[in-house]
């Protein structure tokens, strides 16, 4: 048994799509996981982590609320590594101060709050995201290279009105401001727009950008975006906690395509599916840009091509019953 064995961590927001895997991948090596979740008894949001190889034996399931001070005092306790993953994505918000604001930071501090009360706590990896990193203003043309030193700009957020974008931001920010005052280790991991198999059996806001393109869609998006398999992600994580020269942020982006790409690239994979032909408006297609992987490899991190990131969602989908494919329908 490796040197995991004897060790527990957590996991915050473990029902979520890159928490499902990340709880996978650390059964598997041997870790005992204690996992956060709002509601222990819901089993939408359960069953697929009771289901996992070593669940039985090394999972445990515990309530917790972001926004409830201390409700994650007994989750971290008795842990070595805090894997932070709860955080609200998505994009349709009426009230962003509370829907995404307020969990993201309030929701990191309180995890954080715990975490400097338990001894037993050597490292947090907290999952933050491009989306704290690469909106500030600065062009972003094919010869640019984001990197893990850019960080976005809380004013450029507001004025754009990008709420999700903004409440990554001001997490991060909080947490490094925190850790630094208590002396606390912690690495963030910082993914793109994140793609592949789903465990859970709802639909996540990252795979909905792909079922949105096979699901009839007359027109895709005029917009850019780094993509990372999930896997990749939560591999990442692993490593993070795992190799004691881990420091700062890690970008994770295998590649930055338009949505046109990933449109011929299902049109490739999938030549019977309705795809959309157009985009939706007529105006030059947002640029490319380039985040420099550089940092990333050095912490071991292997990427997954996105042809096979995007052809896994597909098949997911479709085994979730998230869609039907034309034939079935």
């Amino acid at each position: 048994m490796s040197i995991a064995a004897a060790k527990t961590v957590c996991v915050t927001g473990a029902s979520g799509y890159i928490a499902s895997w990340l709880v996978k991948f650390l059964l598997h090596k041997g870790y005992t996981v204690k996992a956060s979740v709002r509601d222990p008894s819901d089993s939408k949001k359960t069953q697929h982590l009771l289901a996992l190889d070593g669940a039985k034996e090394r999972l445990h399931l515990m309530k917790a609320n972001l926004l409830e001070e201390g409700s994650f005092d007994s989750v971290v306790n008795g842990c070595e590594g805090v894997f932070h993953t709860a955080s609200p994505f998505y994009h349709a918000v009426t009230d962003p101060q509370a829907e995404l604001i307020d969990p993201a930071v309030k929701g990191t501090l309180n995890v954080l709050r715990s975490c400097a009360k338990a001894p037993s706590v050597k490292r947090i990896v907290l999952t933050s995201s491009v989306a704290a990193v690469a909106y500030n203003g600065k062009p972003r043309t094919p010869e640019v290279v984001v990197d893990e030193t850019w960080w976005s700009s809380p004013e450029v957020c507001e004025q754009m009105q990008m709420w999700y974008v903004l409440s990554k931001t001001l997490a991060e920010d909080a947490a490094w401001k925190f850790v630094k005052e208590k002396g606390i280790e912690m690495v963030t991991i910082n993914p793109a727009m994140v793609i592949g198999p789903l465990l859970q059996p709802t639909l996540n806001t990252s795979s909905a950008a792909i079922l949105n393109l096979i699901n009839g869609a007359e027109t895709y998006p005029n917009s850019t975006f780094g993509w990372i398999n999930v896997k990749d992600v939560a591999r990442a994580h692993i490593l993070a906690f795992e190799n004691p020269s881990a420091n700062g942020r890690y970008c994770l982006v295998e590649r930055v395509a338009h949505l046109s790409e990933i449109v011929k690239i299902l049109r490739e994979l999938y030549p019977t599916y309705k795809l959309p032909e157009k985009c939706a408006d007529d105006k030059p297609f947002v640029p490319l840009y380039q985040v420099s992987k550089e940092k990333s490899i050095s912490l071991g991190v292997e990427f997954t091509p996105l042809e096979e990131g995007i052809k896994e969602t597909v098949e997911s989908l479709k085994e979730k019953k998230l869609f039907k494919p034309p034939s079935a329908i």
